[in-house]
């Protein structure tokens, strides 16, 4: 009977095994992308598991502030974390590549560029961490109160900028004016503003499309994000745990560019169809000029870098010439 015992009670341990239980912070709202994306990424990893891993998930700032994330991580105060590389400029100056103005024409193609190259160069800013997988926002567009269809329109245009938004806004001729998310409805409504740069889905999220009654999509800079996990805590997985969030790398990025470009192109149509917002596009001839005059950003960025042992031009290379520019 001894015997017996023991063997079931060996049994049923190997049924039940250990659950390894993961922090996830976050700083958006939970409705907001980067938080639709961490919820699926939860349910993919705890499924695929069987159980064995559990992610406990931390929206809005409720675990680590934005700026917080990254060193949380580090620290352990969280286990895994997304963060918005362009919060703390210069310290991710490989990921800060991305989000020049390189006019791309959606998350997907910034996304997948990101992805590959971070998996390419294996920058030294991500040393301390694991990195679960990379993605962007949308690319920026200009949304205004007044009739903003063309680049001439934005000359002398206060308009509510941020990030990787500000130094390209000067140079097309705006008033870039930095204030909270908060902030902006009751100053479009005073008329302290006459408009916002941000990617399009605000216009439902945040119903900006009530006083922006004009959408000139550009394709602006995006913001690029990074999942990052303890080192420690990812060496210390099964390997078999560990290959579950290595093949999610590839597959979350594209997933959640897919998910934030179709709802960037929701909210353009309930804005037209319910809200009568007009939009306008740059030709080609347009863009291919607005590239030559946003030169001093890149410029820029290529001295920046100069004797940090990074190959500036190598990133820009390999962002120009990858095929999804081309699609």
């Amino acid at each position: 009977m001894l015997v017996l015992g023991c063997v079931l009670l060996l049994g049923s341990c190997r049924k039940n095994p250990e659950v390894i239980t993961l922090s996830y912070a976050n700083f958006p709202p939970d409705s907001t992308f980067p938080c639709v994306q961490m919820e699926r990424w939860k349910q993919e990893v705890e499924t695929r598991s069987g159980g064995r891993i559990k992610v406990n998930t931390f929206p809005g700032g409720t675990l680590l502030g934005a700026k917080d994330i990254f060193d949380g991580v580090v620290a352990g105060t969280a286990d895994i974390g997304n963060f918005a590389m362009s919060y703390q400029p210069g310290r991710f100056p490989v990921s800060e590549a991305i989000d020049l103005p390189h006019f791309f024409a959606n998350s997907q193609t910034a996304s997948r560029i990101l992805a590959e190259m971070l998996a390419k160069f294996k920058p030294d800013e991500f040393r301390e961490v694991k990195v679960l997988t990379a993605f962007t926002c949308p690319p920026g567009v200009v949304m205004s109160s007044q009739p903003a269809a063309t680049v001439a329109d934005l000359q002398g245009l206060s308009l509510r900028s941020s990030g990787t938004l500000l130094e390209p806004m000067k140079l097309l001729g705006s008033i870039p004016v930095a204030m909270p998310q908060s902030e902006v409805p009751d100053a479009l409504q005073k008329g302290l503003i006459k408009g916002i740069v941000s990617s399009a889905e605000v216009l439902k999220d945040m119903n900006y499309a009530k006083y922006c009654k004009s959408v000139l999509l550009a394709n602006l800079p995006v913001t690029s994000f990074a999942v990052v996990m303890n080192q420690k805590k990812y060496d210390s997985l099964p390997d078999d745990l560990k290959a579950i969030l290595d093949e999610l790398y590839y597959e979350q990025s594209k997933w959640t560019a897919e998910y934030v470009d179709q709802h960037v192109e929701n909210s353009l149509a309930w804005a037209r169809d319910e809200q009568q917002v007009q939009t306008a596009t740059l030709s080609s001839e347009v863009t291919a000029a607005l590239k030559t005059t946003l030169e001093p950003i890149f410029s820029a960025y290529r001295e920046k870098l100069q004797g940090r042992n990074i190959d500036a031009q190598a990133l820009l290379d390999f962002i120009s010439s990858h095929p999804a520019m081309q699609e």
